[in-house]
């Protein structure tokens, strides 16, 4: 039915459209995938949602423990509507459920903040699994539960007098590293068959007015 949605669908846009929609959900993976944790400076969580859709990345989690995420429209520039974006935010403290949740889904944990076991980016090693990219606020970094929480920890080497890089920065450099070494790998990185036609039919949707009409009287047409 999805496969058929999608021929339908790709009547009321232009096939470039619905070509463009085919290639990038071809790179998309969740073999890596990001969680921010209580990010309070909207504009830097804005940039990761951008610096993710750029570089493939589809599941990103939003952890509100103290601060609400509100999208930057001027820094995302549309990514969220892209993206799957999961917020936890309906306890006190929802670290524990986040990084649980993904722990449960097959993702390796692994803090981006200095530690005693650290790794540096090339020497992290992409093949032992999927993995969840942890990063925390601007100010104190990753909170202690979620360091307790992670199997990994990751950190990019400088050279200079600060201590860190901003989040977005960050992330940035982080992803583009090892999402092209994935890339350059033989990991079976992209979607499933089944996850890509999703994709595609959410993102036609999206793109086409009243698609829920649409979709509505194929439904009944066809049932």
């Amino acid at each position: 039915m999805t496969k058929d949605l999608i021929k339908y669908l790709t009547e009321f846009t232009t096939p470039d459209r619905a070509g463009l929609f085919h290639r990038i959900a071809d790179e998309r993976t969740k073999y890596v995938t990001v969680a921010l944790e209580n990010i309070y400076q909207s504009h830097n969580a804005s940039a990761v949602l951008r610096t993710c859709d750029c570089f493939g990345v589809q599941d990103v989690h939003i952890i509100e423990n103290e601060y609400e995420y509100t999208i930057n429209p001027d820094i995302a520039l549309g990514s969220s509507n892209w993206l799957h974006i999961l917020r936890y935010n309906k306890e006190g403290n929802n670290t524990e459920e986040a990084l649980t949740s993904l722990k449960k889904k097959g993702y390796r944990l692994v803090a981006t903040t200095p530690h005693t076991n650290e790794v540096t980016l090339d020497e992290f090693d992409i093949e032992k699994g999927k993995f969840a990219l942890l990063f925390g606020t601007e100010l104190d970094g990753l909170t202690n539960k979620a360091l307790n929480m992670a199997d990994e920890f990751l950190k990019i080497p400088m050279y200079g007098f600060t201590e860190s890089f901003n989040i977005s920065v960050s992330a940035a450099l982080i992803l583009h590293r090892l999402t092209s070494k994935i890339r350059q790998s033989a990991i079976d990185y992209r979607l499933s068959e089944s996850e890509h036609d999703e994709l595609v039919l959410e993102w036609l949707k999206l793109s086409i007015k009243k698609s829920d009409l649409i979709v509505d009287r194929y439904l009944k047409t066809h049932s």
